[in-house]
């Protein structure tokens, strides 16, 4: 694991200084860790951490323009390859980390165009927050639904000028990513498919985030793979159940949506940086997602 002395320390000084200087408070944390991991991720579980090299990729930070709006993104891609199909890599709420580059890294290896938007970025700088509950607080909670789907929009714009055969465009996504995966699927008629990895699927209605995945499910344009966890105690299994009410009674994208929820595993048992991390299912789960994919034409 990382010394957490140093990410708290670290942490006091990059808060202490001025809020216009973003881009290298996140460069100077980044160094002071040692990885591109985010502050409130922290402990790193080192061990179980997948490293997936670039050779053969196109790989990096690019710039996607949102109505005059520079949103950063990373995107990952076979290299000098074009004509790819496309898929959307949506971040838990610690944004574009190096889990999540990896996780675009590891699509790009299987022949896709991955694109991870950094979508709380008018927000704050998620990888800059130590602790998870001031993160949710000031940056979270004040992302709108529709900003993102805005955001994605565009996103699959960029891919299609930069390589992409948007014709094949799927979305994935971790935890508040998953959430936005039943969102997206129901919001852009080009979604061929999505696999939400235990996105929340109610909530209560708000300014922000006016509808819940389970509001939207019978509607969606291209079916979804959800791959949750049965020992997740932020996503009772009712909730699950009530999905699947929805989906089956809706249209025929929804009607062929799935369900696979392992036994024993937690929330984020994809994520293997950290302790929640569980081998055997974050592994079925990633080749059922690519079968998936590739079931439902993005291939």
């Amino acid at each position: 694991m990382l010394n957490t002395d140093l990410i708290t320390d670290s942490q006091a000084l990059l808060d202490a200084s001025d809020e216009r200087s973003r881009p290298s408070r996140r460069t100077a944390l980044k160094a002071a860790l040692g990885v591109g991991y985010a502050a409130a991720a922290m402990p790193i579980m080192a061990q179980t951490a997948i490293k997936t090299p670039t050779d053969g990729l196109t790989a990096g930070d690019v710039t996607i323009d949102v109505n005059g709006f520079k949103m950063p993104a990373y995107r990952a891609a076979p290299a000098g390859k074009t004509g790819l199909p496309v898929v959307l890599v949506l971040s838990e709420i610690f944004g574009v980390h190096e889990y999540i580059a990896d996780t675009a890294r590891r699509f790009a290896k299987a022949g896709y165009l991955a694109i991870a938007p950094e979508l709380f970025v008018r927000q704050g700088d998620a990888q800059s927050y130590g602790e998870v509950a001031k993160l949710m607080s000031e940056v979270i909670a004040k992302v709108p639904d529709a900003q993102v789907m805005a955001d994605l929009d565009a996103t699959v714009k960029w891919a299609a000028a930069n390589g992409g055969d948007t014709s094949k465009l799927g979305v994935t996504g971790f935890c508040w990513g998953g959430r936005q995966v039943w969102l997206y699927a129901a919001h852009n008629p080009n979604v061929k498919a999505g696999v939400a990895w235990y996105g929340r699927l109610v909530g209560q209605a708000s300014e922000l985030n006016p509808q819940h995945p389970v509001d939207v499910a019978a509607g969606l344009n291209g079916p979804v793979l959800g791959l949750y966890g049965a020992a997740d105690t932020g996503i009772p299994l009712d909730t699950i159940d009530k999905m699947k009410g929805v989906l089956a009674s809706g249209n025929a994208a929804a009607k062929a949506s799935s369900f696979v929820v392992y036994p024993d595993a937690p929330h984020a048992f994809h994520a293997d940086y950290r302790p929640s991390f569980r081998k055997e299912p974050a592994e079925d789960g990633w080749k059922r997602a690519t079968a998936w994919f590739k079931q439902h034409g993005v291939a």
